[in-house]
């Protein structure tokens, strides 16, 4: 997207400003629910949330502050957009249907949750709609986003065997079995290829919408 667009950069400015104000957030509580700081950072560094919250944080920033380095001119390129938006859209489905019952209902925590899970994917699918209407992105697109959930998913389970603890109870390893884990990653990663193909649908039927018109 072009940032130099003044609803664009408003729009980027925004997303990055509430997603960075929800990771310092989440990282305060973190670091303040009575653990040593070094089990904090391990816990908050743990969580897929925060990973992609911190991917949107850069792609919404980057091309503000540095539009002309290579990392703005990376987080630029639609199909990046694209993987971003996916990314992200995924964490706040699959938090709702998946955990959100067992969140905080009040409070901060309560608050850092709704921003992380549902604010900033509600501005990300915006800023997507916006920049990605009419564009017919490859089709092979998706099968390298999905590659950000692989690195995280070997991630979590290497970090699980190291210290005993792992992020989310459906890859668990102690208590289901690799297994059981790597089913269970699989069907997700299934999922996450089955919205970014949705999305990619949509936005290349508003490109077909456009060519009627």
């Amino acid at each position: 997207m072009d940032v130099t667009d003044g609803k664009a950069r408003n729009l980027a400015a925004l997303t990055a400003a509430v997603g960075g104000f929800a990771l310092v957030l989440r990282l305060y509580l973190t670091l303040h629910d009575g653990t040593s700081v070094a089990k904090g950072l391990i816990d908050y560094f743990g969580f897929l949330t925060e990973w992609t919250n911190g991917l949107v944080f850069l792609a919404m920033a980057t091309p503000l502050l540095a539009p002309h380095s290579k990392a703005g001119r990376f987080f630029m390129r639609k199909d990046v957009i694209g993987w971003v938006t996916s990314s992200i859209l995924f964490v706040g489905i699959a938090y709702f249907l998946l955990l959100s019952r067992n969140g905080p209902k009040e409070g901060l925590g309560w608050l850092a949750n709704v921003l992380l899970h549902y604010a900033v994917p509600a501005m990300v699918a915006i800023y997507a709609a916006i920049g990605l209407r009419g564009t017919a992105l490859p089709w092979a697109a998706p099968l390298w986003w999905a590659l950000y959930l692989i690195v995280y998913f070997i991630y979590a389970l290497i970090r699980g065997a190291l210290i005993d603890r792992y992020p989310y109870g459906f890859i668990n390893v102690d208590r289901l079995g690799y297994a059981m884990t790597v089913r269970n990653g699989f069907m997700l990663l299934l999922a996450f290829l089955l919205l970014s193909y949705a999305l990619l649908l949509i936005w290349r039927f508003a490109l077909a919408r456009n060519r009627a018109a």
